[in-house]
């Protein structure tokens, strides 16, 4: 959309509200404090300093004690849902958050999960079922297994998990201490336990009695294959419903922040019955209705230093009175572009506010793209996720190299800069780089998936046309000489590499043999960032002629930014019907959010929360805005 053009109108109006803001006009501000009913309850409040002086009644501090910890710095916090194996919950870690607690459906990626991210020293649950021992900060919330049948809750199928109140529930149990734990249950059952069980609620709303006193984000990647452009596209998928349950328990929590990490196939419209139907702005308007404002994102990991081309959709979204606070202070600091980013997020707010019928054509709203709206992340509050270019990518030589089976070079800088996310001891071998076997035809095809990484893209398109159709009239001149210059493996006598016989039938002989209608296989190139899908092992070969192989599980990790660490448990791999519920290593890597795109997010996130704790503009941040506070406020 063309909403960056210049607004003159909106030029004016924000020069005007700064100048009033200079002359200590206190009611732009106080509009936004969220804890009063009146302004006489405001003044009159002993939680609240009102400095002397017309101009300084501009800013209102809150006595700070126990909201601040002993070093007087805030200590922040967040609860992770649809975590998958940890990325993102990895990240945020790095970044000083605490986990209260994470929730995620499949037991094989909460294994990974548990074992990485649960304390110190993890959990490691396959140990404790092999030993005939329960799991302590690991618990189910409907499973067809007792506690102590830890194994078999390891590989059951969470689409036959009893409903409800109708198998076992650990959180019902006496010792059962959710604090910093994981619960592995869908959201939908989550959010109706929770309402079932306000206790609870309550002592998660605080973070469990944290220096806090609640919860600071909210943060997630709900499943997205529905959305994907990789696969089926359907707009009534029962998996698009998670989002919206996702904005269900924020409005259960109510956390001052929310993150929520999709694919790129989220901002692509769905037809529906001759209407487009754009599931990113109907989740925002979600989240509306539950009282948060959101800045909606197209990032990609490149730019914060993950060596993989890695489009996502992310919203940020933030409680009413967090960001009307943190929008004074911008404004109060004049950054312009910052104010026009926080100034369009309130304004779809008030549009789309009780209002369910908004479309986005008529909303004036739009995302925040980082390669088409470069200018959104320089030297604004977003700056964190765009902090590399394509003259410093990291690559996939960056990522792997020194893990060659063949002459292997020294680890790289990006290789340490991930080993550094944490302060964790690193093995001393590689985890989880055990090699697959690929028969000969599959290498043969690996032989030639790397000669095509390597002519024009215009040979390149026409093998792809002719393995899928097989129309020798592609294969001209030009794609039989391009194809000539290189070395494939032949025959299963000698596995070197060899030049095919000169002439066209050669290659075309050659290239029938390997005809198949799979077309997402490539081999990686090492001066580049990896392609965005690498979910499926046989989608990707290495790039060195030396070695025709798919990618290792750890090769795969540290594309994606995983430190070496941080092992990935459960099976390797799966297949045949067992797809529809399992999620193996690979595929584990390949859902997850890269650690560095999560330590960017946390980044974002801090430095709003933070700017809101550090300014005069002190609140409680437990307390919450109600309609008719926020009527009241409005008002002033």
């Amino acid at each position: 959309m063309s909403a960056h053009s210049t607004n003159t109108a909106y030029t004016t109006r924000l020069c005007n509200g700064i100048t009033l803001f200079r002359q200590g006009f206190i009611a732009g501000i106080l509009t936004f404090v969220p804890l009063h009913s009146s302004f006489s309850d405001l003044v009159k409040s002993p939680n609240v300093e009102l400095k002397p002086g017309l101009a300084q009644q501009s800013m209102v501090n809150l006595k700070q004690s126990k909201y601040l910890s002993s070093d007087n710095k805030v200590t922040l916090n967040h609860i992770e849902l649809f975590a998958g194996c940890g990325g993102l919950s990895l990240g945020l870690e790095s970044e000083g958050y605490n986990l209260v607690f994470a929730n995620e459906l499949s037991p094989m990626a909460g294994e990974t999960f548990a074992f990485n991210l649960l304390g110190d020293q993890g959990e490691n649950l396959k140990a404790l079922g092999e030993q005939g021992k329960k799991a302590e900060r690991t618990f189910w919330l409907n499973s067809q297994f007792s506690r102590n049948e830890l194994l078999q809750r390891l590989r059951e199928n969470p689409r036959e998990a009893p409903a409800l109140g109708q198998g076992f529930n650990d959180l019902d149990d006496d010792d059962a201490n959710l604090k910093g734990g994981l619960v592995i249950a869908d959201i939908i059952s989550l959010n109706k336990y929770l309402n079932q069980n306000t206790e609870l609620l309550n002592k998660i709303k605080s973070g469990f009695g944290s220096v806090n006193q609640g919860v600071d984000l909210v943060s997630g990647g709900p499943p997205c294959q529905s959305f994907s452009m990789a696969g089926l596209r359907q707009h009534d998928n029962e998996r698009n419903q998670l989002p919206m349950a996702f904005a269900n328990f924020v409005g259960l929590v109510k956390p001052r922040a929310v993150v929520l990490e999709n694919v790129t196939g989220i901002l692509r419209a769905f037809d529906v019955k001759g209407k487009k139907y754009y599931a990113w702005f109907e989740v925002a308007k979600a989240f509306v209705e539950k009282g948060y404002v959101p800045i909606c994102l197209h990032v990609n990991a490149k730019y914060v230093g993950a060596a993989q081309n890695r489009p996502r959709f992310i919203m940020l979204a933030f409680r009413k009175d967090v960001f009307s606070i943190y929008k004074a202070i911008v404004e109060k600091e004049q950054n312009l572009k910052s104010f026009e980013i926080l100034k369009l997020s309130e304004n779809f707010y008030r549009s789309a506010k009780g209002n369910e019928h908004l479309v986005l054509e008529d909303s004036g709203y739009y995302y925040h793209d980082v390669e088409k709206h470069p200018e959104s992340f320089k030297r604004t509050f977003l700056s964190s996720f765009l902090t590399r270019d394509k003259s410093n990518f990291h690559t996939v030589s960056d990522a792997i190299d020194d893990l060659r089976l063949n002459n292997p070079s020294k680890p790289s800088t990006y290789v340490e800069e991930i080993n550094n996310l944490l302060d964790k001891d690193l093995p001393e071998s590689a985890l989880n780089h055990e090699m697959r076997s690929n028969s000969f035809h599959v290498r043969k095809r690996f032989s030639l998936y790397q000669a095509l990484s390597e002519v024009s893209p215009q040979t390149r398109k026409k093998v792809s046309a002719f393995l899928r159709l097989d129309d020798e009239s592609v294969l001209d001149e030009n794609v039989v000489e391009e194809l000539s210059k290189h070395r494939y493996l032949i025959s299963e006598d000698n596995e070197k590499k060899q030049y095919l016989s000169k002439g066209r039938d050669s290659i075309v002989a050659f290239l029938r043999s390997l005809r198949t209608k799979k077309q997402t296989q490539r081999a990686l190139i090492s001066t580049d960032p990896a392609p965005a899908a690498l979910s499926i092992p046989d989608d990707a070969c290495h790039y060195d002629k030396e070695e025709l192989r798919t990618l290792s599980v750890r090769e795969m990790a540290r594309i994606q930014s995983f430190p070496d660490w941080f092992e990935l448990r459960s099976k390797v791999t799966t297949g045949g019907k067992m797809r529809r519920f399992e999620v193996p290593q690979y595929t584990q890597v390949g859902n997850a959010v890269p650690p560095l795109l999560g330590a960017a997010i946390g980044k974002v996130v801090k430095t709003i929360l933070s700017t809101v704790d550090s300014s005069s503009l002190r609140y409680k941040r437990r307390e919450t805005i109600t309609s008719t506070q926020a009527e009241v406020v409005e008002s002033l």
